[in-house]
């Protein structure tokens, strides 16, 4: 049932004999540590930071910090790459939901995490919760609702009550986490201030939340990589006129200002930058998919003579790399998605129809390629 255990367990050996503290203090990696760090700054340093800092984009945690790393498990780190965070923009990075990763490039990136570990991890209490939930919520309420949500989402940092994140964070992670806190964050220990008892009913009412208590165990695809996605019709109303307000091609341009120039008619492409697997769930209607991390596939298939417009859901880190690189490559007709793909639905979304059918219904599309 765990037959990825060994590989992971062995990658992490050698992370941790092959690097010692941070990358530049040894940049002789293994060729396993070295594709992880690659496919790390590639596809994760855009949210998290290069060196694992975090907070870059949308409030993503820092990976590098010895705390996390000290209690998180490895089956905890390759279900969020793999399966990604539902409902947050935490993307399925694994094959299994049309992600571009491989089996043991999720594990690469695994160990090059665990190269940032701390070198003596702490020893967990991972023993059953016995905590009361309903104090739990009173208790939760007013230490941890205002930045985790009413319901452990919503908030503006970690969204705690996310079923996959409780699924498989370890009673010894939510122990860790809550008593000691998070070094160098707002997230602070609260093993003073509420003691042990309060903190097993606050670990309670998280798992109350688990929609899944059975902790089934990851299960990784096979290694086949799919083909990129197809990058279908480009650019829309191709006989349109020009778009009228669009920014300069460094700059960002209002969601309203695009909305009015689609239903104007006006011939231009929209580009989903984030990975394929968010763009499968839900995109703009008419949209196609041209990843930020790898956009050499559709370069030559994407018109030179219409407007670029690229989008997130950050709202513009990752459409901010894809434009980057595509007026690196000569396109001079690029723009971004000022506000992201969540400010799109919420006021345009979610009932589009499909790609070129009329200019008066563009909104987003949910679970199917346009």
């Amino acid at each position: 049932m765990r037959s990825w255990y060994p590989l992971v367990a062995s990658l992490v050996v050698l992370a941790s004999t092959v690097v010692s503290g941070t990358l530049e203090c040894n940049p002789q990696l293994s060729p396993e540590l070295a594709h992880g760090r690659e496919i790390y700054s590639r596809m994760c340093a855009v949210c998290h930071g290069e060196a694992g800092e975090g907070y870059k984009a949308d409030q993503a945690p820092a990976l590098a910090n010895p705390d996390f790393l000290g209690s998180v498990s490895d089956e905890f780190l390759v279900s969020a790459i793999t399966h990604g965070r539902a409902g947050s923009t935490m993307s399925a990075w694994g094959v299994e939901h049309s992600g571009p990763l491989v089996a043991p490039e999720v594990l690469a990136v695994v160990a090059f995490l665990r190269s940032w570990g701390p070198a003596a991890p702490p020893k967990l209490d991972d023993r059953p919760i016995e905590g009361d939930a309903v104090h739990g919520k009173e208790l939760y309420a007013h230490e941890c609702a205002v930045c985790h949500g009413v319901r452990g989402t919503g908030g503006p940092y970690e969204s705690i009550g996310n079923p996959q994140l409780l699924t498989f964070a370890t009673n010894g992670f939510l122990r860790h986490a809550i008593r000691n806190g998070r070094a160098n964050t707002l997230m602070r220990g609260f093993h003073a201030s509420l003691g042990d008892a309060q903190i097993e009913d606050v670990i309670a009412l998280l798992r109350s939340w688990q929609s899944d208590p059975s902790h089934e165990p990851v299960r990784l695809a096979a290694p086949a990589k799919p083909p990129p996605l197809p990058l279908g019709p480009v650019p829309l109303h191709p006989g349109g006129p020009e778009p009228v307000g669009f920014a300069s091609p460094s700059g960002f341009t209002k969601a309203d200002v695009i909305h009015e120039q689609l239903v104007r008619g006006a011939k231009m492409a929209l580009l989903d930058a984030r990975a394929p697997s968010d763009y499968t769930q839900e995109h703009i209607e008419g949209a196609v998919s041209v990843p930020f991390y790898d956009p050499d596939p559709y370069v030559n298939q994407l018109p030179r003579d219409a407007w670029l417009v690229a989008y997130c859901g950050c709202p513009h880190a990752e459409s901010g790399q894809l434009a980057a690189k595509l007026r690196a490559k000569g396109f001079t007709k690029v723009t971004v998605l000022d506000e992201g793909l969540r400010y799109w639905s919420s006021k345009f979304g979610p009932k589009g129809t499909g790609a070129g059918e009329g200019a008066k219904k563009f909104g987003t599309r949910k679970g199917t390629l346009p």
